[in-house]
């Protein structure tokens, strides 16, 4: 078919080259982003839970929409039809809700500053939405809004239709805060203290808005109330509202910046990151930092929607955590401690969860950001010292959700894929300490960690919950250890106790059923057992999807199961099923469950991270092509560059990161070693430029919708029979060729020495 060449001229950008079908190259990959990917969720049911982040890759303050009430933890839902104000946000996911939060918003009269009383209508067909770019139409006030971001400051833009009425409220939140207007200086200072856990007494969230307009009219307010004889207030609930005479069409510019230090630190921030520079001077600079990013992948051949849906997902997997160290007069790098509320000196980082984003998003890091990773590693050190364990959920200290130790594994990848440069003695003690004790919350160090000593499980009827997800993960931390250990050169008797710990996931196979299950304090079985019953022994799942949590052993569990044929059936099975459930535990169905429900892929839950390497699992039973047919699968119909594009929690890049490590080909299915596991590229040909300079061209020349199995696979010009491919190879640069075809090769990465890394098979115990 002849190709008929389209001209897609994207806002603030040259023409792009695309045909009908694929897209030929990317010059300005920020512009296929869509931050509304993920929108469209509610409680109940979950498209990604995102929000439209306006902000800088990692930054350390985001901007978004408010279209939910002060507190509600779906700050921006794509299906509300207002906007109560443009929020400052460090918020990763709803579940956790937010901190050190403030908002922003223009209005056309001086007595309107409650939220919802200032709240106004708007349509998506008056909203651009791009990471460095924010803008919407204000129905009810006639202004136009436009947000510009760095890391820690930003600019506004406000477009009043009316002449003789311009206001904009500040709104420093409840749960106590403080505001001061200072009118000879066009200025606002506040703070807030709003947050959800994770801080000390002390937490503060200092800002200064400083406006391009003299004021005609301020007042602070409280609560309900204008305040009548000051312009300074502190309460439970305060903020600020300024007037401005401007003429109509007249642009009103606002220049933003906070601290978790002092007002001092956010007036030095606003002068850092802004300087002199005007609003499009921000935005041009925004565009460029998210560019510079996103450019480490660039994609050819691939439709226009797989563009789209790899850059929406590629700009999920650069946000979080994010920075929480700032910049001082000296320019040093200090940061807030929010676990003991000092400022010290060094990096910091915060807002993440590694029970979800151990999986991939930090392999993810460690293979195309190791110099970020250098700096997160470098904070969690910092996370140690004062804290006295590392976070498993940080947002932005301590919080008490999700279970495992999961922590052990973003060490250990990280060493193990070449990060240097800092104390990695102190965080292996960190790794040691968390591994053996339990820590001030249940999600800190191990829940447990007595009985897991001890029997080499945490039981089911010690009334400690998610027990078998817990003994699970916990082995995989152990690994984890013991893989650091040996590259630290530890004693053999440390080593050794690791690596027995590491084979406990052999206590929870159950024979009969060949799935795990709960085992009680006295060595039998928990019954009755019903492996679709979610929760109870498991983490938001159930059997049927914890039971394949076996990372660093696959060839051990496919022995238990009955060798690769049989290993290689059970596969089969979670596809095969009903998507059947019961929610006894919950009481309720939960929105992970129903999200299974829908999808349509039998007992495959995508939408929730314990089951997403699932796939990636027949490459270790000899059926290798079943990994590219599901792969391809899962790609074409759980991902879109959509309001509901996602079908579960995004969950701070993790499920982002699964979407384009899979389009590259391969996946990092066991953490803490040297290996990604192949699947199928999306793309005819990805080029990863990488630190050391280097880069790794991805080629699959005959791919399409109907070619998705992989025939052969040369690397430089080699034959490559495995079916991994390790991260050494990648950084060393050069062509990984993929040959595809429509029909299955059931000939090649068949052998068992095709088999990717597995503890019991390729480790030479001492």
């Amino acid at each position: 078919m002849k190709k008929v060449l389209l001209s897609f001229l994207l806002a603030g950008t040259a023409a792009l080259s695309v045909s009908a079908q694929e897209v030929t190259a990317v010059t300005d990959p920020v512009e296929w982003v869509n931050p509304l990917m993920g929108t469209d969720s509610k409680p109940s049911l979950s498209n990604g839970n995102t929000y439209p982040a306006i902000a800088l890759p990692w930054g350390m303050n985001f901007w978004t929409p408010q279209t939910n009430k002060m507190g509600d933890g779906w700050a921006y839902q794509y299906a509300a039809d207002k906007i109560r104000g443009f929020k400052q946000t460090h918020q990763p996911s709803p579940w956790m809700n937010d901190y050190g939060q403030f908002s922003i918003m223009p209005v056309t009269k001086m007595n309107i500053f409650e939220q919802d009383k200032r709240a106004s209508w708007f349509s998506h067909k008056a909203e651009v939405a791009k990471p460095y770019y924010y803008s919407v139409y204000l129905a009810d006030h006639d202004v136009t809004t436009e947000i510009t971001p760095t890391e820690r400051a930003a600019q506004f833009r406000f477009t009043y239709g009316s002449s003789d009425s311009a206001f904009v409220v500040i709104d420093a939140f409840d749960k106590g805060s403080y505001i001061k207007i200072i009118p000879s200086e066009k200025k606002v200072i506040g703070y807030t203290t709003r947050n959800s856990g994770g801080v000390p007494a002390n937490f503060k969230n200092y800002f200064e808005v400083v406006f391009d307009q003299p004021f005609t009219v301020a007042h602070a307010w409280h609560g309900a109330q204008l305040a009548k004889d000051t312009l300074e207030l502190q309460a439970d609930h305060t903020g600020a509202i300024i007037g401005f005479k401007m003429e109509r069409g007249q642009t009103l510019g606002a220049r933003v910046a906070s601290s978790f230090i002092s007002h001092e630190q956010a007036a030095l921030n606003l002068r850092q990151e802004l300087g002199s520079d005007d609003f499009e001077q921000t935005r041009r600079k925004a565009k460029a930092a998210w560019n510079k990013e996103l450019s480490k992948l660039l994609v050819e051949g691939g439709t226009p929607e797989q563009t789209r849906t790899f850059y929406s997902c590629l700009y999920r997997t650069i946000q979080f955590p994010q920075k929480h160290y700032e910049i001082d007069a000296t320019g040093k790098t200090v940061h807030y401690s929010p676990y003991n509320g000092q400022v010290l000196p060094g990096y910091f980082y915060a807002g993440t969860g590694f029970w979800d984003t151990f999986r991939a998003l930090y392999p993810f890091l460690n293979l195309v950001f190791p110099n970020i990773n250098k700096e997160m590693q470098e904070g969690l050190v910092n996370c140690f010292l004062e804290g006295g364990f590392l976070p498993e959920w940080s947002s932005p200290g301590f919080r008490d959700v999700m279970v495992g130790n999961n922590s052990a594994s973003v060490v250990t990848d990280a060493y193990v894929k070449g990060l240097r440069g800092y104390d990695i003695n102190k965080l292996y003690e960190a790794l040691l300490k968390g591994a053996n004790n339990e820590g001030p919350l249940e999600a800190v160090g191990r829940k447990g960690v007595n009985y897991y000593n001890k029997l080499g499980y945490v039981p089911y009827d010690v009334k400690i919950n998610e027990n078998a997800a817990r003994t699970l993960e916990y082995a995989f931390d152990d690994f984890s250890i013991y893989q650091l250990g040996k590259m630290l050169k530890r004693p053999k008797k440390e080593l050794d106790l690791y690596a027995k710990r590491a084979m406990n996931y052999q206590n929870l196979f159950d024979p009969a059923t060949k799935l795990m299950r709960g085992r009680n304090l006295d060595g039998s079985f928990q019954s009755p057992f019903n492996p679709f019953k979610w929760g109870d022994a498991f983490t938001e799942g159930n059997s049927w999807h914890y039971s394949w949590s076996v990372f660093h052993d696959i060839a051990g569990l496919a022995k238990l199961m009955g060798g690769r044929e049989a290993f290689g059936k059970k596969l089969d099975s979670v596809f095969t099923q009903a998507p059947i459930f019961d929610d006894s535990y919950y009481g309720s169905v939960i929105h992970e469950i129903r999200e299974m429900q829908i999808m349509n892929m039998g007992q495959y839950a995508h939408g929730n991270q314990p089951i997403q390497h699932m796939i990636y699992l027949y490459n270790y039973a000899g059926q290798p092509w079943k990994t590219q047919y599901w792969v391809r699968q899962v790609m074409t119909r759980l991902y879109k560059a959509t309001p509901d594009g996602y079908c579960g929690d995004e969950d701070n890049g993790q499920t982002s990161a699964w979407y384009v490590f899979s389009a590259m080909g391969f996946y990092p299915v066991c953490p803490g070693t040297d290996q990604y596991v192949l699947g199928t590229p999306l793309f005819k040909k990805l080029t990863l430029s990488q630190p050391n300079g280097k880069s790794l061209v991805i080629r699959a020349d005959g791919n399409s919708a109907e070619n998705q199995y992989v025939q052969s696979v040369l690397l430089n010009g080699k034959t490559w029979t495995n079916n991994w491919v390790s991260h050494t190879a990648i950084q060393q640069g050069g062509v990984l060729d993929f040959s595809l075809g429509a029909d299955p090769s059931r000939t090649r990465g068949t052998d068992p020495s095709a088999e990717p890394y597995s503890f019991s098979v390729h480790e030479k115990l001492r």
